[in-house]
C-alpha cells in the first residue's frame, strides 16, 4: 500500500478542500437518513389502518437503540483508526478496525437473540397491546429480530471506511441502502404490491440493510491491499490499548445517544398533556428541525478523521485551521437556515398538514427549536473534536450537561412558566450555556497543545 498517497488528504491537501471532500458526502448521507427515517412511516401511512401505523412507532425506541451500539464501536473505532494513522501506527489501525467490526457483529447477534427471548415482555414495555401485538412483532421481526445485525454492521463499516478518508465511500454505502428502502416500501406495504403491513415496512429496511453490508464488502474486497480498513479474524483481540482506546470514546458517544432519546421521551411526554394537536405539532417541528440538525452532525463528524489525523501527528496549525475553517461556513449557513425558519415557520408547517391549530402551534415550536441551532451546531462541532482527540470524558461531561444538567431540567421550569410553548425553548437555554463552555474549552485544548508542540519545533529549528 502506498502510505503517502493514502495520507494525502490530511497532510497535504489545502484544508478548505480536505474539509470539503470528507463533510459534504457525510451531509448528504445524514439528509437521506432523515428521508431514510421517514420512509417507512410514510407508506405505512398511506394504509390508513392505526394498527399498521402504531406498530411503527411503537418499535422506533428499540430502533433508536442501535444508535448507542453504532456510536459505541462506529465512533470508537474510527477515532482510533485515525489516530493511529496520525503516529503511523498502521498495526493499530487494522487491528482497531477489526475490534469495531467484529465487536459489532457480535452485539448485532446479542441485541436479537436477547429481543426474541423476551420479546413477550418486551412488546408489552413498548406499549403493544392486544390489538397492536401482532403488528409490532411482524415489523420487528426483519427489523430487529434478524435484522439488527445488518442494520449496525452497515453504519459501523461507514465510521470505518471514512477514518481513512474515503468519506465518498462510505456515504454511498449508506445512501444505497437508504435509497433501496424507499424504493422497496411501497411495493412491500401497499394493497397493489405484497400487501405486508408494517411488516413489509420491516422486511424492505431488512433487504435495504443487506444490501449497504454487501456494498462495504464488495469495496473492501476490490480495495484489498490499498485499505486500512481490516476485517482480517486473525487481526481481531482484546488487546488493552485498543479497548480502551476505543471504548474511551465509543461509551461517551453512546450514553450521548441514549440521553438523546431520554430527553426526546420527556418532552413528547410533556407535550402529550395538552393533547393530540399539539403532540402533532411538535412532531413536524421537530422533522423540520432535524434537517439542518442532521446537516451539523454530518460536518461535524466528516472532519473527524481530519481532526484525529492531525491531532496524533501533532500537527496543530493544521487541526486548527481545520476547526476554523468548519465553524465558519458551519455558522454562516445554520444562521441564515435559523432566520429563513423563524420568518417562514407557518408556511414550513402548513407543507406538512393544512390544520390551522396544528400549524399555530408548529409555527410557535420551529420558532423556539431554530433560535437554538447556531449553539447546537457549535457544540455538535466542539463534541466532534472530542471524540476525535480521544478526550470521551470531555464528550461524556458534555453529553451529560446538555440533557441532565441544562436541557430536561429546563423542560420542568420552562413548561411551569409558560406551559406548552416554553417546551420548545429547552433546547436553546441548554445549548447557549453548553455553547459557551465548549468555546472555553476548545480554547483551553489548542493553548495546551501550541504549548506541548513548541518545545518540539524549536530543538528542530535548532
Amino acid at each position: 500500500m502506498d502510505n503517502a498517497k493514502k495520507t494525502s488528504l490530511f497532510e497535504q491537501t489545502p484544508v478548505p478542500k480536505a474539509v470539503m471532500q470528507l463533510a459534504i458526502p457525510t451531509i448528504l448521507s445524514s439528509l437521506v437518513m432523515v428521508l431514510y427515517n421517514l420512509a417507512d412511516t410514510y407508506f405505512v401511512g398511506m394504509l390508513n389502518d392505526p394498527v399498521e401505523n402504531a406498530a411503527v412507532t411503537l418499535a422506533s425506541p428499540v430502533l433508536l437503540a442501535f444508535n448507542a451500539i453504532n456510536n459505541l464501536f462506529g465512533v470508537g473505532s474510527s477515532s482510533m483508526m485515525s489516530r493511529a494513522l496520525g503516529r503511523k501506527d498502521y498495526d493499530t489501525v487494522y487491528r482497531s478496525s477489526a475490534f469495531g467490526f467484529y465487536c459489532s457483529v457480535f452485539c448485532g447477534l446479542l441485541f436479537s437473540l436477547l429481543c426474541v427471548l423476551f420479546s413477550n415482555p418486551l412488546l408489552r414495555l413498548l406499549g403493544a397491546d392486544s390489538n397492536t401485538t401482532d403488528a409490532t412483532a411482524g415489523y420487528m421481526l426483519w427489523t430487529v429480530y434478524i435484522g439488527a445485525t445488518p442494520a449496525i454492521l452497515n453504519v459501523v463499516m461507514a465510521y470505518l471506511v471514512r477514518a481513512e478518508g474515503a468519506a465518498l465511500h462510505a456515504s454511498i454505502g449508506t445512501m444505497s441502502g437508504c435509497f433501496l428502502n424507499v424504493i422497496l416500501d411501497p411495493i412491500f406495504i401497499l394493497p397493489w404490491g405484497l400487501n405486508m403491513g408494517a411488516a413489509g415496512a420491516g422486511c424492505a429496511t431488512f433487504l435495504s440493510n443487506c444490501v449497504a453490508c454487501l456494498y462495504f464488502f464488495v469495496l473492501l474486497f476490490f480495495r484489498r491491499g490499498n485499505t486500512y480498513v481490516c476485517i482480517r479474524p486473525r487481526m481481531f483481540g482484546f488487546r488493552a490499548p485498543i479497548v480502551k482506546g476505543v471504548f474511551g470514546v465509543g461509551i461517551p458517544a453512546s450514553i450521548q445517544n441514549l440521553l438523546n432519546v431520554t430527553g426526546m421521551t420527556v418532552l413528547n411526554n410533556f407535550t402529550s398533556a395538552f393533547g393530540a394537536n399539539a403532540v402533532a405539532a411538535m412532531g413536524i417541528a421537530q422533522k423540520i428541525n432535524m434537517v439542518p440538525m442532521q446537516i451539523s452532525m454530518g460536518l461535524s463528524q466528516g472532519i473527524m478523521p481530519l481532526i484525529s489525523y492531525n491531532y496524533a501527528s501533532g500537527n496543530v496549525k493544521r487541526m486548527k485551521h481545520t476547526l476554523l475553517f468548519t465553524v465558519k461556513i458551519a455558522m454562516a449557513f445554520i444562521i441564515t437556515v435559523s432566520v429563513g425558519y423563524f420568518f417562514c415557520a407557518g408556511d414550513l408547517t402548513r407543507l406538512f398538514i393544512q390544520n390551522e391549530a396544528i400549524v399555530s402551534y408548529g409555527t410557535s415550536f420551529l420558532r423556539g427549536f431554530c433560535l437554538g441551532l447556531p449553539f447546537l451546531c457549535m457544540d455538535f462541532i466542539a463534541v466532534g473534536v472530542f471524540q476525535a482527540s480521544g478526550m470521551g470524558k470531555e464528550a461524556l461531561i458534555f453529553a451529560i450537561l446538555r440533557k441532565v444538567v441544562l436541557e430536561i431540567p429546563a423542560l420542568f421550569i420552562l413548561n411551569a412558566l409558560f406551559p406548552l410553548y416554553g417546551l420548545a425553548y429547552a433546547q436553546l437555554t441548554a445549548e447557549l450555556i453548553l455553547s459557551i463552555v465548549a468555546v472555553v474549552v476548545l480554547i483551553h485544548l489548542f493553548r495546551k497543545l501550541s504549548s506541548e508542540s513548541r518545545p518540539s519545533s524549536s530543538i528542530k529549528s535548532e
